[in-house]
C-alpha cells in the first residue's frame, strides 16, 4: 500500500506563503483560489495587543488533505473525483460536470469551480512532478524546511525536504536532486504531538507536527 502525504512542522512554519505562491504559479491556479492555504491559528498581535514572544499562535496550511476514506470520492456522481493507488485524491475533469457536491461534502474547504472551464479543482499533490521522482511544489519551496513529502504507509523515514548542498563547485542535478530526511531536519517529536485536521469520518492523511502552540520565533 501508499499513502502519499505531505507532514508539517508548524512550529518551524513561519507564515511566509511561499507554499501558496509557488502552488499558484505552478498550477496556473486561477485569482482569487487557493490550492494550498496558509492560515493563521491564535491571536494577532498586531490587533489584538499580545505580546511577544507570550504570543500563543502558529500558521497552519491547509490543502486537500488526500484522506485515506474521502467523502468527496464517495458524493461524487459520476465518478470524475477518484482515490488512486498512490493514495492521492484526484479529479479527473473530463467526467467532471461542475455539480459542486464534492465541495459541499469536503469538510476542509478545500475544493474550488473553476467557473471559466466549469470544473472543481483542487491539489493535486502535483502528482506531474511526483510522477518524475520531484517533490510537490509546495514542498520544494518551503524556505523554511517546514513540509515534507513521503508515504505514510512506509513511516516516517520515508519523508524528506530539499536538501542543501554547500558545494559550489556541485552540479544542478546534484543540487536539483538532493533531499534532506525529516527525521535529520526537525527536532524531536513525541507520537501525541503529530496531529491530523478533524477527522469526521474521513481519515485525512496530511499530518502537522505541534509540539506547543507558542510562538518563540521558529526553530
Amino acid at each position: 500500500m501508499t499513502q502519499y502525504a505531505i507532514i508539517t512542522d508548524l512550529n518551524k512554519c513561519v507564515g511566509c506563503l511561499a507554499c501558496s505562491v509557488a502552488c499558484k504559479s505552478a498550477n496556473s491556479v486561477p485569482v482569487g483560489s487557493f490550492w494550498n492555504k496558509v492560515l493563521r491559528i491564535g491571536p494577532n498581535p498586531r490587533y489584538e495587543g499580545a505580546v511577544l514572544p507570550d504570543v500563543e499562535m502558529y500558521f497552519l496550511p491547509v490543502g486537500c488533505q488526500h484522506c485515506a476514506d474521502p467523502e468527496c470520492v464517495r458524493v461524487c456522481p459520476t465518478g470524475a473525483s477518484r482515490k488512486l493507488e498512490d493514495g492521492t485524491v484526484q479529479i479527473d475533469k473530463s467526467k467532471c460536470i461542475g455539480c459542486q457536491f464534492c465541495a459541499m461534502a469536503c469538510p476542509y474547504n478545500v475544493r474550488y469551480l473553476n467557473e471559466e472551464e466549469g470544473v472543481v479543482e483542487k491539489c493535486t499533490l502535483c502528482e506531474q512532478k511526483v510522477a518524475q521522482g520531484e517533490l510537490p511544489q509546495c514542498v520544494a519551496q518551503c524556505g523554511a524546511r517546514a513540509r515534507f513529502f513521503g508515504d505514510l504507509d512506509a513511516g516516517y523515514d520515508s519523508f524528506v525536504a530539499p536538501g542543501r548542498v554547500l558545494d559550489y563547485e556541485a552540479t544542478y542535478e546534484q543540487v536539483h536532486d538532493a533531499r534532506v530526511p525529516m527525521l535529520q531536519a526537525v527536532q524531536e517529536f513525541a507520537d501525541d504531538q503529530v496531529v491530523v485536521l478533524p477527522n469526521v469520518g474521513n481519515n485525512p492523511s496530511f499530518a502537522y507536527i505541534l509540539r506547543d502552540m507558542t510562538w518563540k520565533g521558529g526553530e
